[in-house]
């Protein structure tokens, strides 16, 4: 209790003490609303996914992995520019493994070779040299015109160690409005 003196006149009072922080709240609440996100966005790939892609049977591009420090991977041969399959806009410029934390990631070059305006998302998966699926990640581009390139990073989360190989597993392309 304190008792404060205002002109002349004893008020007594009780302080109280201070508020709790909320941080640890606020940072769980956005941790879990990542999550959320990122189950939603996998959700969403398995849907596309299931219902086929528009590949027509092609072999799904490959880029072997560099180990840290040498550099990028060799390119595969260019995306076309012409016909309907949206796996043909798709390349795998680089794929490599981050020597800290051993999580693989991929360059992923898209050029829009429909007639219109289209959004891609490109799933590329993450093999270890005996070409067991060890992670995958996703690359977006939205509303890229046509003819026109992007240049987006696949990033994988599970480690992989040793020799890998970067390959595209699925490319959805849908018409922008």
């Amino acid at each position: 209790m304190a008792v404060l003196f205002q002109g002349g006149h004893m008020s007594y009072g009780y302080s109280q003490p201070p508020g709790k922080s909320r941080t640890g709240l606020i940072v769980s609440l956005s941790v879990v609303g990542g999550v959320v996100v990122l189950l939603a966005v996998g959700v969403l790939i398995a849907v596309l996914s299931s219902r086929g892609s528009s590949s027509g049977g092609l072999r799904p591009e490959e880029a072997r992995a560099t180990p840290a420090g040498e550099g990028s991977a060799t390119p595969v041969e260019p995306p076309s520019l012409g016909g309907a399959d949206a796996r043909g806009d798709v390349r795998i410029t680089g794929c490599r493994v981050d020597s800290l934390t051993e999580w693989p990631d991929a360059d992923v070059e898209i050029v829009n070779g429909s007639d219109g305006r289209a959004s891609y998302i490109v799933s590329v998966e993450f093999l270890d040299g005996d070409g067991t699926r060890r992670a995958s990640g996703l690359a977006t581009a939205t509303d890229l015109a046509a003819g026109r390139k992007s240049v987006q990073k696949a990033q994988g989360l599970g480690e992989v160690k040793g020799r890998m190989t970067c390959r595209v597993a699925e490319v959805t392309r849908l018409p922008s409005q």
